[in-house]
């Protein structure tokens, strides 16, 4: 029987249709140091690995285990995963699109919303029995209704937030390597233009590009310069695409009026003085958390461990390169 080694507990919804045919074994293998995890996968030795974003799957790890054949994230995206390593040695790797995306542009939205109308600091505010009456001049925030949103990153994701944009009659802007087609463009009343124009008009910023080579510190001093002193930055993406001790002087010294985050750059540690900024809006990288996304998002990644093992294509195969040395 093919083993499977599942990273970090996974929904019912994923391990169940994985142990109807293969021996499975869930591990915690978040912050597990480096030599532990090669050992571990050289004693069970899997055919498969589903991987978590916050698990990183070395060309060690993949050495560490001569069977195999696939690696299935538990996310979108899949920086945690050594592609090159993966292509060179033959071996699937697939993620999960799609199923998280309406949550996590729920999510960004939310982000949105919280840090433009003071929701976290208004909320301590009365926590903390400040709260002595209504004032003219209490907790006064930014409006979000008609103004300018600046989406990076035109996915799946990105579209959603634009669509959610609309019933704000909201400004949409985006910026992307490749430009929309101009039906959606037309659908979602989106205009294509470079970074640097998009961050100068858009009073809010939102990030839903993939982490690479190219996006790392995508939003650095300089950007974040350019945004201005009324602007708001919000990130549900990847956080290395911020450089976040620039976005800590940032939120200092008022090159920009706020930020949202659900990401990081070094998860789960923070930049020094992030959390002293009261400008901020922090969420612990909740964006698929809803029971829905994270229960599609397992069936999702066990279907794409059953077909790879099963000697079938997976459906959502980020390495098609892989097959063309599998023929």
């Amino acid at each position: 029987m093919k083993r499977v080694l599942v990273t970090l507990p996974l929904p019912a919804a994923g391990t169940d249709l994985l142990r109807q045919r293969f021996e499975v074994k869930v591990v915690e293998a978040e912050g597990m140091p480096a030599p532990e995890l090669e050992r571990l996968v050289h004693d069970f030795d899997p055919d498969g690995i589903v991987g978590m974003v916050n698990v990183p799957i070395s060309d060690a790890v993949m050495e560490a285990a001569p069977r195999l054949r696939c690696i299935a994230n538990y996310a979108v995206g899949y920086n945690n995963i050594d592609l090159e390593a993966a292509v060179r040695r033959g071996i699937l790797v697939t993620n999960t699109p799609g199923v998280l995306t309406e949550a996590t542009a729920d999510l960004a939205f939310a982000l949105l919303l919280a840090i433009a109308r003071r929701v976290s600091e208004s909320d301590r505010f009365l926590r903390e029995g400040r709260f002595q009456g209504w004032k003219a001049d209490l907790l006064l925030g930014s409006d979000v209704y008609g103004r300018t949103l600046g989406i990076i990153g035109f996915g799946r994701i990105g579209q959603a937030v634009a669509r959610r944009a609309r019933g704000f009659e909201m400004t949409v802007l985006y910026t992307d390597a490749r430009r929309a087609e101009a039906g959606i463009e037309a659908e979602l009343r989106a205009s294509f233009v470079s970074l640097d124009d998009l961050l100068r008009q858009a009073d809010f910023v939102t990030i839903h590009a993939d982490l690479n080579a190219q996006t790392r510190h995508l939003i650095g001093e300089r950007e974040l310069r350019l945004m201005g002193s009324e602007h708001y930055l919000i990130n549900a993406a990847r956080g290395p695409i911020v450089d976040e001790a620039a976005l800590v002087r940032a939120l200092r010294e008022g090159w920009i009026k706020g930020a949202g985050l659900d990401v990081y750059e070094h998860e789960p540690r923070l930049a020094s003085g992030l959390t002293d900024c009261p400008n901020t809006v922090l969420l612990p990288h909740l964006g698929s958390a809803t029971v829905t996304a994270r229960n599609g998002m397992a069936s999702t990644a066990a279907r794409n461990m059953i077909e790879a093992l099963e000697g079938r294509v997976p459906p959502n195969l980020v390495n098609p390169d892989v097959l063309a040395g599998k023929r």
